[in-house]
């Protein structure tokens, strides 16, 4: 069954515009409620970053439980992470995250998490949206949920990042700048790293409703580079707006992608060498290389977090993740979690005694190119001859030394073309005469 509502990451969309709107949120809150928290005697838990919406939809979602009989837990502004965390220790049925990620103020969305702090399979997004389809009844008044405040959410979380670091270890010395988008991390991340010894800049902590992601965060590096740069910092680290995201910036203000963090991460000395790293089909090649040369084994995965979260458990693997900064350490959590990705990085600056670029040049990142053709109908790739010749062409040429990857787009009418490989004007040359041969397929 084809899913109505749910994404990849829960449902997403512009504020205002079906299904983001208050009505369906109410309905959402209530069906969610039925499926996750089994109505009357449940509890769930909600959280959200500091998009100016969060407060509607929040308020919505309160209705929609407490008419199921569900009681609620309200986190305030809270990162993704965080709301899966606190569901696991708080011993609700299940958490909502009100946010859309690394996306504008205009849009939002819900995420959702077990009780476990994992993210809901295609069975359960499937069943709520079963419950969306039928009239809402409320329980009796007797039975109607209730809310309450957790006053001490960002404390408990910010505990439970400084228990992710090695006890053996300290961030004294370093000089830190954090980014954190104007987003839910702004009150807890700064707080982590002064906690640990670091000496911390703060930039994007001022949220309004309006500026998160506005130029900053992981999405938009550049004052954090500068800031760097000028403040002549040891690194710095950029969050987005619901904190499930980092990258890096070094000493000399270049940055430090999630490729290259994955890489640090399953480079550090360690008792038992980690078996595999999962990626994704976007993942650099160089960073695929650098880890089989320690013998360390890599898989990829579809693009997004849920599908490199469902081949590490196939493998039984515990790292993984995505060039945009998503990375998930299960030996440390249940979800991507930025802040705890980070320091995973910095304990291995201050274990090995090394700096971020230091850690990070172990690995070269091939060059890519990227190229999107736009269709004006359906287009099937795998039945254009024309198209498949030409990629078993460029792959011939390429050799073992580069990839070619053509992919319609999930959210666009685009075929994506990717070429990547060791020679840069090699690369850009083949991504060029795919693109043309695609766009006279498509032209045929």
């Amino acid at each position: 069954m084809s899913r109505k509502y749910f994404g990849t990451d829960g449902i997403r969309g512009s504020v205002g515009k079906h299904p983001i709107t208050p009505e369906f949120m109410l309905k959402l809150g209530w069906a969610a409620g039925r499926v996750l928290a089994r109505g009357n005697g449940g509890k769930m838990v909600i959280g959200k970053d500091t998009r100016i919406s969060g407060y509607m939809f929040e308020s919505a979602l309160e209705a929609g439980l407490t008419a199921a009989g569900v009681d609620i837990l309200l986190l305030g502004p809270m990162p993704t992470p965080a709301v899966a965390y606190l569901t696991r220790t708080l011993h609700a049925d299940a958490g909502i995250v009100i946010s859309a990620s690394h996306n504008p103020y205009g849009d939002n969305g819900i995420k959702f998490f077990f009780g476990d702090g994992s993210k809901l399979p295609d069975e359960v997004e499937l069943a709520i949206e079963e419950e969306l389809d039928k009239p809402m009844e409320l329980v009796p008044s007797s039975e109607l949920g209730k809310a309450r405040r957790v006053v001490d959410a960002g404390g408990r979380y910010i505990e439970f990042c400084k228990s992710r670091f090695p006890k053996s270890l300290d961030l004294k010395g370093l000089n830190i700048v954090v980014d954190c988008a104007h987003g839910a991390t702004y009150h807890v991340a700064p707080s982590v790293l002064t906690e640990l010894g670091a000496s911390v800049h703060t930039i994007g902590a001022e949220p309004d409703g309006l500026n998160i992601n506005v130029n900053c965060g992981s999405t938009h590096p550049e004052v954090l580079q500068h800031e760097v740069v000028t403040r002549g910092a040891d690194l710095g680290i950029a969050l987005d707006g619901d904190g499930d995201r980092v990258i890096m910036v070094d000493h000399e203000g270049e940055v430090v992608d999630g490729d290259e963090l994955i890489y640090i991460i399953a480079s550090q000395p360690r008792e038992e060498k980690l078996p595999g790293v999962v990626g994704t089909l976007m993942s650099n090649l160089g960073m695929e290389h650098a880890l089989q040369r320690q013998g360390i084994g890599f898989a990829r995965a579809g693009v997004g977090d849920r599908y490199v979260m469902e081949t590490l458990r196939e493998r039984g693997w515990c790292l993984g993740g995505e060039s945009s900064g998503h990375i998930i350490c299960l030996n440390c959590t249940t979800t991507g979690d930025g802040i705890i990705s980070a320091l995973q990085v910095l304990g291995a600056m201050v274990e090995q005694g090394r700096s971020l670029r230091e850690l990070k040049s172990g690995m070269t990142k091939y060059p890519q190119t990227l190229i999107n053709v736009r269709l004006s109908g359906a287009f099937n790739l795998a039945e254009s001859t024309l198209v498949q010749q030409a990629v078993s062409s460029a792959e011939r040429e390429l050799a073992e030394r580069g990839r070619v990857l053509l992919r319609p787009s999930g959210t666009e009418p685009l075929v994506r073309i990717m070429v990547e490989g060791e020679d840069g004007e090699q690369v850009g040359r083949l991504a060029r005469e795919l693109a043309t041969v695609v766009e006279q397929a498509v032209g045929a």
